[in-house]
């Protein structure tokens, strides 16, 4: 097994239990992917997957035994570029960050662009993602994120707390007689709601929860989408008070921030990139400045 992008594949396809995400993964086309796995399994004179209806691999033993080989390799050399670029003091190079669409929207390209202006020798990459990417596997450097992490490996502190309210136009109100007296008087409303692969959202249950279903008049996935629905009108829409707050077009439904919804937000990293020059210039610059607007995230105007 001297060729470490054969293992890679079948970790690849073991992950992404089919050759599309995969190949995606990889970087390859289908058509890749296919030929090499088909040559590998000649190599080897070994079925590595079973071809399941649907277009779904399912490895076999041999499969699965040659994947957990490649997650050592994966996990080792993830350790050593880690290790190499915490040693890192230049400020300059890529530093990759990612954060939820809301985060971006609002808040955070601002001081992207500041960082920028500061250092100009760093290249910024964003990748708005509302999963928790991993930072062990590189998938990005720094991540804002909406929890304290868990994982024992990671480092970062917490920057703000984090509040949700109800808000709509005013003309929203009016059609229904005025705004609800308390979130549960939301049903004589027309409400804008999650799509259903949102379950498992706490957001998204809230509202299930709290409101029947014959409320809800328009569901997206989006909450930035869900943001300018409320602002076009089409209802009313739970959204974090950093997005809504402020804007012209929208006010609260009622008065205070919704404490079962409260939350936090994080700037995370991993532990072996905390020394980078980049990754702390990040957290200087970005992480105090968005520290500083606590008063927005917490629903305090």
């Amino acid at each position: 097994m001297a060729d470490w992008n054969d293992p890679r594949l079948v970790l690849a396809l073991q992950r992404a239990a089919g050759l599309t995400g995969a190949a995606k993964a990889l970087g390859i086309d289908h058509s890749t992917a296919f030929r090499r796995l088909n040559a590998l399994e000649a190599k080897l004179g070994v079925r590595l997957f079973e071809r399941l209806p649907g277009g779904t691999y399912r490895t076999t033993e041999a499969g699965a035994r040659m994947a957990a080989a490649a997650e050592r390799m994966e996990g080792e050399m993830l350790a050593l570029d880690r290790e190499i670029a915490g040693r890192d003091h230049l400020l300059s190079g890529r530093l990759r960050i990612t954060s939820s669409e809301t985060i971006a929207f609002r808040v955070l390209t601002r001081y992207l662009a500041a960082f920028r202006a500061a250092h100009p020798g760093i290249v910024l990459e964003l990748t708005v993602d509302n999963r928790i990417l991993s930072l062990s596997r590189r998938e990005a450097d720094i991540a804002l994120r909406p929890t304290r992490p868990k994982e024992d490996d990671l480092w970062g502190r917490k920057l703000a707390d984090v509040a949700w309210s109800i808000y709509g136009t005013r003309a929203c109100f009016d059609a229904a007689d005025g705004p609800p007296g308390s979130p549960e008087d939301l049903a004589r409303h027309a409400v804008i709601g999650w799509d259903e692969a949102s379950a498992g959202i706490m957001a998204a249950d809230w509202l299930d929860r709290v409101m029947p279903a014959t409320a809800f008049v328009y569901r997206t996935g989006s909450l930035v989408n869900q943001f300018l629905a409320a602002k076009a009108g089409i209802g009313l829409a739970l959204l974090p008070c950093y997005l809504a707050d402020g804007d012209p077009d929208l006010v609260r439904a009622v008065p205070d921030p919704i404490p079962a919804l409260a939350g936090e937000l994080w700037i995370v990293t991993h532990a072996d990139l905390k020394g980078t020059a980049r990754v702390r210039a990040f957290f200087d610059l970005v992480g105090d400045g968005l520290a500083r607007e606590y008063g927005l995230f917490a629903g305090r105007g």
